[in-house]
């Protein structure tokens, strides 16, 4: 992929929504691990913690563009993305971190809780940037940064708009069809049929979200149920 070309930075921009959507939760494991440290120390683990989760995110993201580059798991992988997509739809994310008494214990705790919660960004940023290592660094670089620093604006606007975590939805199913439309053994007939290329991505996406949609209503049914 040329650097700098439109391709780039739609790649750029895919692998961004992604993180603000996906990363909404782990933002909360900043203010969980530092909330009874002395003021002046938050600030110091907020930025230490964050270079770190930052570090162990863009070196995980590096080896899982790697990997997918060995035939079949780029198959494996968009498969697995349609079902991220869906569950984001469905399902929240509850992160449980325990406070911390000192600003060294607060930085690992959010290097490491960051590390663990985030094994879903890492595949679909991995898919988004289509084997391109700058735009792993550039999207995480802009990314982690926007979602710690300002995960409760993040979080206010997933909640008050929900739409966003359905174009983020939108956006993960649109990466799994392009890592299945990529996958060695099946890039050639893809390629000779870029009109089956597009279908598989809307396919994927209207599936994803008329299954997300029927999924919720059937949660809202049967909570009313309960309650009557």
């Amino acid at each position: 992929m040329e650097f700098l070309a439109a391709e780039f930075f739609t790649s750029l921009l895919s692998i961004v929504v992604i993180d603000l959507v996906l990363g909404g939760d782990n933002a909360i494991v900043i203010g969980l691990a530092a909330r009874n440290l002395p003021q002046h120390d938050q600030k110091k683990v907020i930025l230490l913690g964050t270079l770190g989760a930052i570090v162990i995110r863009i070196l995980t993201t590096l080896i899982a563009v790697w990997l997918l580059k060995i035939p079949g798991l780029l198959l494996a992988g968009g498969s697995f993305l349609v079902w991220m997509a869906y569950r984001l739809l469905t399902q929240e994310k509850s992160p449980d971190v325990a406070s911390s008494a000192t600003m060294w214990a607060a930085i690992q705790t959010i290097i490491v809780a960051d590390a663990v919660m985030g094994l879903d960004n890492v595949l679909a940023v991995a898919g988004a940037a289509h084997g391109s290592y700058a735009l792993v660094v550039c999207g995480l670089a802009i990314s982690i940064p926007i979602v710690v620093w300002g995960s409760t604006l993040v979080i206010k606007a997933l909640n008050r708009f929900p739409w966003l975590i359905q174009f983020g939805s939108a956006v993960i199913a649109y990466t799994a069809s392009t890592m299945i439309s990529d996958e060695p053994f099946l890039h050639s007939f893809f390629t000779a049929n870029p009109l089956l290329r597009w279908s598989l991505a809307i396919i994927l996406i209207t599936g994803v979200l008329w299954a997300g949609r029927r999924k919720i209503a059937q949660k809202i049914k049967a909570a009313d149920k309960s309650i009557a």
